[in-house]
Formats: structure tokens, C-alpha cells, sequence
């Protein structure tokens, strides 16, 4: 199983978060202070962390922004008050993968983080082509990195499923909730999280992205690739 960063000042939902993904087969360490949560990161990179957005000094966004630029490839699962939605896309704007929000249930925490170590793990089989080419761009699924002119970028998780998932279904539109279902996994959920992520990695692979050629919007649908 995987090794959890758990980053939250509140003892309460800390010690039930840490129990349901022990309980989950998970190891966990658990801190209550981002600054720490940083050094702890420095030291030993988890396999994921799970991140409060309000945290005492450094908060969420900003340990999230940090967790980016050093680690890009760390998961993080953010946690956020209920009814902040500008809070959420925030999160998802600097790069959370997922986010889960209180009062929430320990277990849809632990399914949603399965369910992003699971897209960290997945290789999509030994007997599929492993590469895959649109463009400039060019994705290995086995060792789970993207190219764009041979430059790796820097995608997270959720980015790299998105872009992978697009690029083995070109000229394909997709409604949110279809990518929502096909790339999170999930039947249910902000769908304004498709739409964030979409945003994100048009920067990074598009040469103009509030003119994307490879990305398409289809309006009144969703979104489609159009490989060059």
C-alpha cells in the first residue's frame, strides 16, 4: 500500500483520517503545520499527501504551490470547507489533484485516494502501446511522463490521466461528467473540477492556449482532441 502525508492542524479530523487510511492498509505520518509538512516532504517524499486548505502560517494553497514546483508528480488530495467553491478552484488551479470537502466521510477520503494512487500505479497493461503521439506531444503510460518537442512536462496526476485519456480517444467529444466518470472515476462531483483541469493543461501543452488547437472545446458538449 502507500504512504500518506497527512497535513492538518484539527486533532479531530486528523486522527480519523489517518484511522480510516490505516484501516485502509495505508502507513500514514501526520503533521499540523505546513512549514513542517514541506520539510517532512524534503526528507522523505510520501506517496501522497492529504492537504487542510486552512492551516495555521503557511496554509493549503500555499504548501500546494510549493508541493508543484519541487515535486510535481507528489498526488495531493485537498481538503476544503463546504461551500467555498472559490476555495476548491483555487486548490484545483495550483495543481490539487482531488479535493474532498467538510464535513465529508472518512471513506469517500479513502476511495478518492485510492483512487488517485491507483492512477499513479496503473500502466495500462504490458500489451497496449505504451507510447502515444499528438503533435508535439508524446505520452509514455509505463513510465508515466509527458513530452512536449522532447521537454518533459511538468503534469500532475490528474493532468497526465486527462491528457492520456484524450490522446487515446482523438476526435472523440467528451461531456465533463463522461471525462469525470472516465478519468476521476467518479458518477458524481463538481464538475467545475473538468473544466479547471482542462484550463491547466492547455498552459502546458498548448503553443497559444486561449487559442488551443489540439485541446477543443465543443460547445454544448464538452471537450475533444484534435490531433495536428
Amino acid at each position: 500500500m502507500a504512504e500518506v502525508l497527512v497535513v492538518d492542524d484539527d486533532d479531530t479530523v486528523a486522527s480519523v483520517v489517518v484511522n480510516y487510511l490505516e484501516r485502509a492498509g495505508h502507513t500514514t505520518r501526520r503533521l499540523g503545520d505546513g512549514a513542517e509538512a514541506l520539510t517532512a516532504v524534503a526528507e522523505r517524499l510520501p506517496d501522497l499527501m492529504v492537504l487542510d486548505l486552512m492551516l495555521p502560517g503557511l496554509n493549503g494553497l500555499e504548501v500546494c504551490r510549493r508541493v508543484r514546483a519541487e515535486w510535481p508528480l507528489l498526488p495531493v488530495v485537498m481538503l476544503t470547507a463546504f461551500g467555498e467553491p472559490d476555495d476548491r478552484i483555487a486548490g484545483l488551479e495550483i495543481g490539487a489533484d482531488d479535493y474532498v470537502t467538510k464535513p465529508f466521510s472518512p471513506r469517500e477520503l479513502v476511495l478518492r485516494v485510492d483512487s488517485v494512487l491507483r492512477r499513479v500505479s496503473d500502466t495500462n497493461g504490458s500489451s497496449q502501446n505504451q507510447l502515444v503521439t499528438a503533435g508535439p506531444i508524446t505520452v509514455d503510460r509505463a513510465a508515466r511522463r509527458a513530452t512536449k518537442d522532447g521537454a518533459e512536462l511538468a503534469l500532475t496526476v490528474r493532468e497526465l490521466d486527462l491528457l492520456t485519456f484524450l490522446m487515446t480517444n482523438p476526435g472523440r467529444a467528451f461531456s465533463r461528467e463522461q471525462l469525470m466518470r472516465e478519468v476521476w472515476g467518479w458518477t458524481f462531483g463538481d464538475q467545475s473540477t473538468v473544466t479547471v483541469h482542462v484550463r491547466r493543461l492547455r498552459e502546458k501543452v498548448e503553443q497559444d492556449p486561449t487559442n488551443p488547437t489540439l485541446i477543443q472545446t465543443v460547445w454544448g458538449v464538452g471537450y475533444r482532441l484534435d490531433p495536428p
